[in-house]
């Protein structure tokens, strides 16, 4: 500023710089005044910025949703585990209980309570309607039921005194939830790890939160405790056909043994096990999530073996387990050999070696058992996966320890010369200790110049539940290999043992028990023809001693909005029940499980086991599905089912 007023130039100079003021000097060009022109949006555009709004403003919502239902699962934990904790026979059982381990099989034992008002002094606390045992194999993808007649006769054990024979479920009544738990650690020689009790309450409710059941229902189901002898058990009143149960009815319908016994409840049971998970599986909905956590706490207890309590991620990872367990990977072993008839006169028993083939089957489910059974019914070679794996004793391969606990590979080494297998050392000099890191999942690696190897890689990897064929032998492994075939790296999850090998139940082959007979349901279906808009299926060929049920033969009936359904229904002479379903539902909870497809002839079949008993098989054509069903015990043999379903015709004749 005072440089300036010195030089003559600001508010006090003079033009020639005696401090008069001097002026801007006049503009050069112009200035014009003008506006931005407003860019025109098209359509699309404004459509475009709408949806991407909406875009975000979903996201943000379903976010927050899952958020709130993240959190809403946390608490459910929480609460669950405080409020198991304080009952005195949760707390009491859950001292016996093994600590589960991470990346293990875990076993449940399930108990349904039945609280009776009219029960004796010594009963009040109720029985146990259902104890089932539920192991989950998160190393194969599989989730095995046992299940127990409620009256089977076994020893009881209760704490404190000498045991005694009882049917099963008074333990629970006479002992608690301790002296089942034991009674049934005795009965299987199994370890349990988490304990669960559930009453008929919880069951009524969380089917109604679910929006209901799909299940299969073999015959006319009806108790309207009008006769004196019929009010003792629950009401009931359902027809033949594939429905959507509520919760009262599927109640009902799984502890049903008005007119039959007890092993045909525990199959009941079995069927309701699977519809439950068939139903999470294809429909769940997120907004059931609130009502279901309000259900577990107030109907459901859970104990854990071990100090530790109920983790969120532990029951979370459970959760999602078993919903992307994949089709067919649910097993349920079966007791055989069971006689008497379940009443007070005659109780159910079995042969302890009976028990264990049972327990064998629940511990080692054979995945492929589905597929052996297929081919042996139609007289094939099974088409399984690993088939052209060479056998153990052609199969070489070296073990190095990658866990760094000593004797691991020594151990996993003497184990896989047991179950028949090639084991070498690594070449002369060289330790059998991989090189680092640390594996925590066993890995196999194979020499791809060795045909078969690729193959033999995928057998061992089954044997080790949790492991991983890597690939090729890298040149730092193929160091180890010795010549061998493969070259084996233990990992944490080893535990000094191999998956069992899955016993082979193939049922041997055996002609189909059927007889030509079209005229059984020839008149009744095409007196039903015109009520539906597809073409309808005779079965020309039908269990040798079944005939038409004389109460609901043939229905017709809506089996879901905009769908409709014809059902047969067969008795057979021992008194069970058959049936074929058709209906143009063809995306069916049911039908997603399927184990096996063959193409036989030139129709597309699908086949769905329940172990190496075929359960149902769906004829898929173009206008329908039609679905032969097995009794709830599974009697009509495999060849049976088969010849029924291949002997299904198109109905001909006039409308």
């Amino acid at each position: 500023m005072k440089t300036t007023l010195k030089r003559g130039v600001g508010r006090a100079s003079e033009a020639d710089g005696n401090g008069r003021s001097v002026l801007p000097p006049d503009v050069l060009t112009p200035i014009t005044h003008y506006r931005q022109p407003a860019r025109r949006r098209s359509v699309m555009g404004i459509i475009g910025r709408i949806l991407l709004f909406l875009l975000a403003a979903v996201t943000s919502l379903g976010i927050g949703v899952a958020g709130g239902y993240w959190l809403e699962g946390e608490q459910t934990v929480v609460d669950l585990d405080r409020v198991s904790r304080k009952d005195p026979q949760i707390k009491k059982a859950a001292d016996q209980l093994k600590i589960p381990l991470p990346g293990r099989p875990a076993i449940a034992m399930i108990v349904g309570q039945d609280f009776r008002k009219w029960a004796k002094d010594e009963e009040k606390g109720g029985r146990a309607d259902t104890v089932m045992l539920l192991r989950a194999d998160p190393n194969i993808g599989t989730m095995s039921m046992l299940s127990f007649p409620r009256d089977l006769m076994v020893d009881i054990y209760c704490p404190g005194r000498s045991p005694f024979v009882g049917p099963i479920n008074s333990a629970f009544a006479l002992c608690g939830l301790e002296g089942t738990l034991e009674t049934v650690k005795h009965l299987t020689g199994l370890p349990v790890h988490y304990l669960v009790t559930i009453d008929y309450r919880g069951f009524i409710q969380t089917v109604d939160k679910m929006g209901g059941v799909w299940m299969d229902i073999d015959r006319r189901y009806f108790n309207d405790n009008s006769h004196p002898i019929d009010g003792t058990f629950p009401p009931i009143d359902l027809q033949p056909g594939y429905q959507e149960l509520t919760g009262r009815q599927a109640l009902s319908f799984v502890r049903y043994r008005h007119t039959d016994s007890d092993l045909y409840r525990i199959e009941r049971q079995r069927l309701f096990m699977r519809a439950l998970n068939e139903r999470l599986a294809s429909s769940f909905k997120l907004t059931a999530i609130p009502k279901l956590t309000k259900v577990v706490r107030d109907n459901v207890k859970i104990g854990k073996g071990g100090e530790k309590g109920l983790d969120p991620d532990e029951v979370r990872g459970w959760a999602f387990f078993a919903l992307r367990l994949p089709p067919g990977r649910i097993f349920h072993s079966k007791l055989d050999g069971l006689y008497g008839s379940g009443t007070a006169g005659d109780p159910l028993r079995i042969d302890s070696s009976n028990i264990q083939s049972a327990v064998e089957e629940f511990q080692s489910p054979d995945v492929n058992s589905g597929e052996k059974a297929t081919a042996a019914a139609l007289g094939q070679r099974p088409r399984l996966p690993g088939a052209k794996a060479p056998p153990p004793g052609r199969t070489s391969m070296v073990v190095l320890n990658g866990n760094g606990i000593t004797g691991s590979a020594a151990n996993a080494s003497f184990i896989l010369g047991r179950r028949g297998y090639k084991t070498l050392p690594p070449p002369e000099g060289v330790l059998a200790n991989a090189p680092p890191p640390i594996r925590f999942k066993t890995q196999v690696y194979f020499d791809p110049s060795i045909r078969g190897s690729r193959s033999a890689a995928r057998a061992v990897r089954n044997l080790f539940g949790s492991a991983e064929v890597v690939g090729p032998m890298t040149p730092e492994i193929a160091g180890f290999a010795n010549s061998a075939m493969l070259v084996v790296v233990i990992g944490t999850t080893f535990h000094n043992n191999l998956a069992p090998a899955p016993a082979d139940r193939t049922p041997k082959r055996q002609p189909p028990n059927t007889t030509r007979n079209p005229s059984a349901s020839l008149g009744q279906l095409r007196a039903v023809k015109r009520r539906v808009e597809f073409p309808l299926m005779v079965p020309s060929l039908i269990e040798r001693s079944s005939v038409l049920h004389f109460e609901h033969p043939v229905r017709v009936y809506q089996i879901k909005k905009g769908e409709r359904a014809v059902r047969i229904t067969f008795r057979t002479g021992s008194q069970e029940y058959w049936g074929i379903q058709q209906t143009t539902w063809d995306d069916a909870p049911v039908l997603e499980s399927k184990n096996v497809s063959r193409r036989i002839g030139n129709r597309d079949y699908d086949l769905y086991y329940d172990g190496a008993r075929l359960h149902m098989v769906v004829l898929r054509t173009d206008r329908a599905r039609y679905w032969v069903v097995n009794t709830l015990r599974d009697s009509l043999s495999n060849e049976t089912m088969l010849s029924i379903a291949r002997g299904l015709r198109p109905l001909q004749g006039k409308k």
